[in-house]
């Protein structure tokens, strides 16, 4: 693996929380701290990495849903840039599916969600489903860049209690973490400089939230499409609720599962269980969903596969940053008579 890339896989999780971080990476890479500093400016200039930050457990604080509308084909361009237009939207697909277009509202409050989601449906005139995180198995750990797919999890999903969300003194910070680390040479310090308090205290509260499991993990968000891995489905599962928790923690431990998670259904939508798997090319992620299907014993359950096939939009979570209350929406123009929308 190319030192490059190193600094892109190896530092995904485990970032290290101290005065000089790039110098600690560049002890271990054998570079100097400016070249460290200008391969990771120039990996987010290009779009492999999104940020150095962290990844907020569900249920730290904030509110997102995931949501789907049908679109027809003609009208994909204008629904989707109303959707990736909202702030609150941080992800943003097109897939193969009836229900094809596909995006995570994200806001401060459950209230901020429903008003942005419900915006965007006056704005389009159609109908968004609502899928709720139940209960994440495997959410947003990062994986192995090395192979075809994710050949085998890079860590496993800790089980933690139910947490308290943030209180609102800690939300500057966690907007800081997730925008992402200065790529400066003292970057806490920076962050220290903002908020008023100390490096070490910031650095602290970090560790902290780590080993509450409120942060799922701290270091470089990559950018998979950009780094080779352009394939990547959605495949949903109708399991009967007193399996859906085994099927689930059977499928967050097989190699080349990225996410899996349990969402509410739906009318219209019977699916609960989600794994998503990320890969080079279509058959290595076909090969990997059948592979996972029969290991979690969900063979005999129904499925269907959403390949993404466009992405609008990629951006950090925006639980604790950005907008609180939704913004106005405004209709997109009329259909002509006797074109569905």
């Amino acid at each position: 693996m190319t030192t490059d890339l190193r600094l892109l896989n190896d530092w995904q999780h485990g970032f290290p929380l101290c005065r000089d971080p790039f110098g600690v990476l560049a002890a271990q890479t054998g570079l100097d701290r400016e070249e460290v500093l200008a391969q990771l400016q120039a990996a987010q200039d290009d779009g492999r990495i999104s940020r150095i930050g962290g990844v907020f457990a569900h249920g730290s604080g904030g509110d997102a849903v995931l949501a789907a509308m049908a679109v027809a084909p003609h009208r994909i361009e204008a629904v989707a840039a109303a959707v990736s237009a909202h702030p609150g939207v941080n992800h943003n697909y097109l897939r193969e599916h009836h229900h094809n277009l596909w995006f995570v509202m994200t806001g401060a409050d459950r209230h901020a969600v429903e008003m942005g989601v419900s915006g965007l449906e006056h704005a389009t005139g159609l109908p968004a489903l609502r899928l709720r995180m139940v209960r994440p198995y495997r959410i947003d750990l990062g994986f192995d860049l090395g192979g075809d797919t994710a050949h085998q999890p890079m860590r496993a999903t800790a089980a933690v209690a139910s947490l308290a969300p943030l209180p609102s003194s800690q939300w500057p910070l966690a907007r800081r973490v997730e925008a992402g680390l200065p790529l400066v040479e003292r970057p806490y310090a920076q962050w220290a400089d903002e908020l008023g308090g100390d490096e070490d205290g910031v650095t602290e509260r970090i560790g902290q939230w780590l080993a509450e499991g409120r942060l799922k993990r701290f270091g470089v968000v990559v950018r998979h499409h950009e780094l080779g891995f352009s394939a990547n489905a959605m495949t949903v599962f109708d399991v009967p609720d007193e399996r859906v928790d085994a099927c689930g923690q059977a499928l967050a431990e097989q190699a080349g599962v990225t996410l899996a998670y349990r969402r509410t259904r739906a009318e219209g939508w019977p699916y609960n269980l989600y794994a998503m798997v990320h890969g080079t090319n279509r058959e290595a992620v076909m090969a990997v969903i059948e592979r996972v299907t029969h290991a979690a014993g969900l063979a005999s359950h129904p499925r269907e596969v959403l390949f993404s096939t466009r992405r609008f939009k990629q951006t950090g979570a925006r639980r604790f940053r950005g907008w609180s209350v939704a913004p106005a929406a405004a209709p997109l123009p009329e259909v002509p008579h006797g074109f569905a929308r």
